[in-house]
């Protein structure tokens, strides 16, 4: 592995800004919660390890971490387990390794043949590319979704759309009943496993889900090895499964202990899970057009629905098409590991900043997880070179990388389920980077406290491609950049929406049409995303920036101001949706505490200024900082949402009905889409005005304890 020889913490910012090429960020006039005092040699400890990320690292972790394919449970992700812990304990970090037993399936038999009118079997794998040798691995599966059902189903077909909740609800109103047929939709819209979620409820008995060139394909590009555009052999693998709980599935709300461990467990069986029944089976475009193009009867209702294929599109076939499905999947306990670097506090040890990412994969995981990992790897090598230079982070900071996160987010999910009351109590927040370097667009979702940190970092780092920093390529010609808000498909689910800990993923990106296929490889990486490997150490000295300023803050710099902010314009945005549904959402007691929320929070924002100035010597910092840190638990309630009570945030949630999308304040989100009656709406506006108060209250300690004495 490649080092980087890292200048002494005492040398002037000059030398590090000694290449002319390179852009030197302005030194700003003070950072959230440091003293005057400390800005600058703040500021100089940033640029130290920006300046050390090198594209050289970057590059060689992404090569050691995609050498062989690395599904979670295998001997192949083992060794990336080994890789990661060995690079990390040689840049100087403790390792520790947080293992679980867990219910994973395999990629068994999966076949697709047309019976009728002609037998025909479709392919499932993707064709060996001279240009890329990685794909010709004898270890690559074929196209699989883990967790379906098992089965040999044999029937005529349906076309669904992208198989949303909408689409199956049209197909009904137009009366093309999907009952006792085999359902083909294709990939986008939402997640794979509702598609099969709602064929099953619609009674289908099997599925096929294709990659249509409309989304990613021909009809936006050339295909790979040309460009990066699926070609028509690429599939999408991926996860199934759709319980109401994260983690493993057979032991919901408790962490999955080792069976030959010293802590019992109690597991369900898995015939006591709500398991997929259905086979399913995920296609190429080649494959499925070869089912589409046969289909003679009703079009499907409108543009939306029609595909990139060179035809119309039909819902079904007056000429009787029969397709064969059949999936063996078989399932058992499997070992897997989290691997979790810490660079222990010197004052506040139990005060943890988490950035992590997932490393298991479906093939060789180039882009998903790895360009993210690799990142992160880059960053622990420069950590632990400034450690052992005489650096030591006031509060610890961790670099996680989590096991099975392609089978349903189960090893963080484990984690959080594992380490509850210390994540609650210690975790000031997680940065996650899964896929997170793919292009050159910089941008970020996050919640509400951690927005403004975001962009002051990345005020800090220079875009690679210009002169420009990434706040002012990300920022464009507006005022301020946009950020999001977190929705669902990766790890910051539990510890944001189940325990209510701030996080944010932030990436540099751009389409990259391979996801989660066999294509997805370090040949594609370095052809068509980045060749340069100069994405990763950007990014990275955010992500660093962001963990040295929360590490070494007087007071944590949360962006307690946006609370208000964005729950007024949630609000707004759910009681217009609820008059399009003709329900009434009545918002009285809620606006009462944001009206409140917005004095608070002027005047803490007021103290907080002044305190920065005095530097902060009158007042009990680590009474305010144990406070900021439980600020956001606020949004947590026991019960959970009304459609899962694993997902505890009455302010953000995954969409229960694509998986991905995010719903803000999801309790009302749910209410409308199910008509919910008053006394239930009545329920939720006193839970959430209550959620409010508490907060409301834990910010007014906040204004007392920062008050000048």
């Amino acid at each position: 592995m490649m080092r980087t020889f890292i200048l002494l913490l005492s040398l002037p910012l000059l030398l590090l800004f000694s290449n002319p090429l390179t852009a030197q960020p302005s030194t700003p006039q003070s950072l959230d919660g440091f003293s005057q005092n400390r800005v600058t040699t703040q500021v100089e400890l940033e640029q130290t390890l920006i300046q050390a990320l090198k594209p050289e690292m970057y590059r060689e972790h992404l090569y050691r971490l995609t050498r062989e394919p690395n599904i979670a449970g295998t001997e192949e992700n083992r060794r990336v387990i080994d890789y990661m812990t060995e690079s990390m304990e040689e840049a100087g970090l403790r390792v520790d390794h947080y293992d679980y037993d867990v219910w994973l399936p395999e990629p068994g038999e999966v076949k697709v043949e047309i019976v009728r009118p002609k037998r025909e079997p479709l392919n499932n794998k993707e064709y060996i590319l001279e240009e890329d040798l990685y794909s010709a691995d004898e270890r690559l599966h074929h196209g699989w979704n883990a967790y379906s059902g098992s089965g040999d189903v044999t029937a005529e077909v349906v076309y669904a759309n992208y198989g949303t909740k909408q689409d199956f609800e049209r197909l009904d109103e137009l009366g093309v009943s999907v009952e006792g047929k085999i359902v083909i939709a294709r990939y986008g819209g939402n997640f794979r496993g509702y598609k099969a979620k709602y064929a099953e409820e619609y009674g289908a008995i099997g599925l096929i889900i294709y990659s249509d060139p409309a989304n990613g394909g021909y009809v936006n590009g050339p295909a790979y090895p040309e460009d990066k555009f699926i070609s028509e052999s690429t599939i999408q693998r991926g996860s199934a499964l759709t319980t109401d709980y994260y983690g493993d599935p057979l032991t919901p709300f408790e962490p999955a202990h080792p069976v030959d461990g010293d802590i019992d467990i109690d597991r369900l069986d898995p015939d006591e899970v709500d398991f997929h029944t259905i086979p399913i089976a995920p296609l190429p475009y080649a494959s499925a057009q070869k089912i589409l193009e046969q289909m003679d009867g009703d079009p499907v209702p409108d543009q939306n629905w029609q595909g990139g294929l060179p035809f119309t599109y039909r819902m079904n076939s007056n000429t009787p098409i029969k397709v064969n499905v059949k999936v063996d999947q078989p399932a058992e306990l499997k070992p897997i590991t989290n691997v979790i670097g810490v660079i222990e506090g010197s004052e506040y040890p139990d005060e943890w900043i988490i950035l992590g990412s997932h490393f298991d994969a479906w093939g060789f995981g180039a882009i998903d997880p790895n360009s993210g990992t690799a990142m992160l790897l880059s960053v622990a090598d420069v950590l632990g070179e400034m450690v052992q230079n005489g650096y030591q982070p006031k509060r610890s900071i961790m670099i996680a990388h989590w096991d099975a996160e392609e089978y349903l987010l189960i090893g963080s999910s484990e984690w959080v389920e594992h380490l509850t009351e210390e994540l609650d109590a210690n975790s000031i927040l997680y940065l996650n980077a899964d896929s997170a370097v793919t292009g050159p667009s910089f941008g970020a979702s996050s919640s509400p406290s951690l927005k403004k940190p975001i962009i002051e970092a990345s005020k800090m780092v220079q875009h690679p491609d210009t002169t420009l920093s990434l706040y002012e390529t990300w920022a464009g010609e507006s005022d301020s950049p946009s950020l999001g808000n977190l929705g669902g498909g990766s790890d910051h689910v539990g510890l944001y929406m189940h325990i209510g800990v701030p996080a944010a993923g932030i990436s540099m990106s751009q389409w990259s049409p391979v996801y989660h296929s066999n294509y997805d490889t370090f040949e594609y990486y370095k052809s068509h995303l980045d060749g340069s490997f100069s994405y990763g150490p950007a990014l990275g000295g955010v992500y660093g920036t962001v963990a040295l300023r929360f590490a070494e803050a007087d007071l944590l710099p949360y962006d307690f101001e946006r609370y208000h902010e964005d729950l007024v314009s949630h609000l707004s945005d759910i009681q217009s949706k609820a008059e399009s549904y003709e329900l009434s959402i009545p918002a009285e007691l809620m606006n009462e505490e944001l009206s409140e929320m917005e004095n608070l929070v002027t005047q803490l924002a007021e103290n907080m200024k002044n305190l920065t100035a005095s530097g902060y010597a009158n007042v009990n910092r680590d009474e305010i900082n144990r406070k900021l840190i439980q600020l956001e638990r606020n949004f947590i309630v026991d019960e959970g949402m009304p459609y899962s009570a694993w997902l505890k945030s009455i302010y953000a949630s995954p969409d229960p009905y694509s998986g991905y999308a995010s719903w803000m304040l999801p309790a009302f989100q749910y209410a409308i889409e199910e008509g919910f009656d008053e006394n239930e709406i009545s329920k939720w506006v006193e839970i959430h005005a209550e959620a409010f108060k508490d907060l409301n209250s834990n910010i007014s300690e906040l204004v007392d304890l920062t008050s000048a004495k």
